[in-house]
């Protein structure tokens, strides 16, 4: 279709940011674009690339493969290409795929647009054509990472720590509640992080709290915390402000302290237990997301069986999991062998899981019989469907509520829990 560029978005939320900041510069320029379209139809095709483990970068590169054979049978006129996974392999993509016309690295997107013969507008710098409900957005307060963690390429492909100053994210705060936002999920490689490149201090306290005070910001939610040096401070901000959400998502990867030093993550089980335990005192009802790691160099079984039973006594709210994945250039690539086989890796992580799978459910039964404040993202055919909380978009449980009276899309009410699954709740609205 003429004047309408098919943009793909595949990763993680920081990713969908940049998707949609480009997104909203080529609407200005007058196409019509369409966001991970069921039936991609435009003359050109944009697709914004992972890069980060084996498995994002094989389904990057059969997405790119997928619209080269579109625009050999003429189906697609132009395919751009932007992202992590081209930012980390430019020149071995440019030889290996020749239909793609141009390839971007992941902070030259805006080169695209003149590319294209049209103009990047200063004034929308911050503007974004949102892909997720009109309800809540996703807020990148950082770009980069100055972590050293053994297996992770990230810093590879992004570079050193930049915060963003915090009056620019409060003004993206304020603009995003005046269309209509209600709840922001902050997002960077590392939230805990932030300031120190700028303000030399940690400032995420302060950046919550100043944007907690925007009257309309109903729902903070914060994601990828990391445990080292954790700045305490942000708890008292979590517990006394209302529209914080008693919710943290940090990965801890693993608890031995023979695996943490492997992936030189800088704090040990015996602090790792400490700050959990301050999580939940400072912010009774916090629900923690993790993720862990299975089979990185040099897991042993006792190693494992250390991290089964430090998860089945913590009992996280929330646990993902996934098996190691050896990457180029990293620590590990450099200095260690890749030497737990593939079907251990896996074997280890659906025990884990189906740890978790139980310890989920108990969680979800406690809640039954309780009222909850709940937003609601979707109407279904049998149910309106939400979340609390304690739930956030794509990677959380929802809320399945019978539809005995009309609910509106991004309203929150009270909702009465009355069963549990492993992951979702069903409940009915207290009027």
């Amino acid at each position: 279709m003429k004047n309408r560029i098919d943009v793909i978005t595949l990763g993680c939320s920081k990713n969908l940011v940049d998707s949609e900041l480009l997104m909203r510069q080529l609407v200005a320029n007058g196409y019509t674009v369409e966001h991970d379209p069921e039936d991609p139809r435009g003359d050109i095709a944009v697709i914004n690339t992972c890069g980060f483990i084996g498995d994002a970068k094989e389904e990057s590169i059969n997405m790119i493969l997928e619209f080269a054979e579109a625009k050999k049978a003429k189906r697609v006129k132009k395919l751009l290409v932007m992202g992590c996974l081209s930012e980390r392999y430019m020149n071995e993509l440019q030889a290996e795929i020749p239909e793609v016309d141009r390839f971007y690295g992941k902070f030259a997107w805006k080169s695209l647009i003149s590319d294209l013969g049209k103009s990047y507008y200063k004034d929308l710098e911050f503007d974004r054509s949102l892909s997720t409900p009109p309800h809540y957005a996703y807020v990148k307060i950082s770009e980069g990472c100055d972590r050293t963690c053994s297996y992770c390429s990230i810093p590879i492909i992004t570079g050193k720590y930049k915060s963003r100053p915090i009056e620019e994210i409060e003004e993206e705060v304020r603009r995003l509640v005046s269309q209509g936002v209600r709840e922001f999920q902050f997002i960077a490689q590392d939230l805990t992080y932030y300031g120190l490149d700028r303000y030399k201090q940690m400032k995420l306290p302060e950046l919550v709290e100043r944007v907690a005070d925007i009257k309309g910001a109903d729902w903070i939610r914060l994601h990828y915390a990391y445990p080292a040096h954790f700045p305490t401070g942000l708890l008292r901000v979590m517990r006394e402000r209302e529209n914080v959400c008693n919710y943290l998502d940090i990965a801890l990867q693993h608890i031995s302290d023979h695996m943490l030093e492997k992936m030189r993550r800088n704090i040990t089980k015996q602090q790792t237990i400490d700050l959990i335990a301050k999580f939940r005192e400072e912010v009774p009802g916090i629900h923690l997301r993790t993720t862990m790691m299975v089979g990185h160099p040099g897991e042993t079984e006792q190693d494992f069986e250390e991290l089964l039973e430090f998860v089945k006594q913590t009992r996280f709210e929330r646990l993902g999991a996934f098996p190691y994945s050896h990457e180029e250039d990293t620590y590990c690539d450099k200095n260690y062998t890749d030497d737990v086989p593939a079907g251990v890796k896996q074997e280890r992580m659906n025990v884990l899981m189906e740890l978790q799978e139980s310890i989920a459910a108990a969680i979800n039964e406690s809640k039954v019989g309780k009222t909850l404040k709940v937003i609601i993202d979707r109407e279904d055919p049998e149910y309106y469907v939400g979340r609390t909380e304690f739930d956030s978009p794509e990677v959380d449980g929802e809320v399945l509520i019978e539809k005995q009276t009309p609910l509106k899309t991004g309203e929150f009410y009270d909702v009465k829990i009355t069963s549990a699954m492993p992951f979702d709740l069903i409940g009915i609205v207290s009027l």
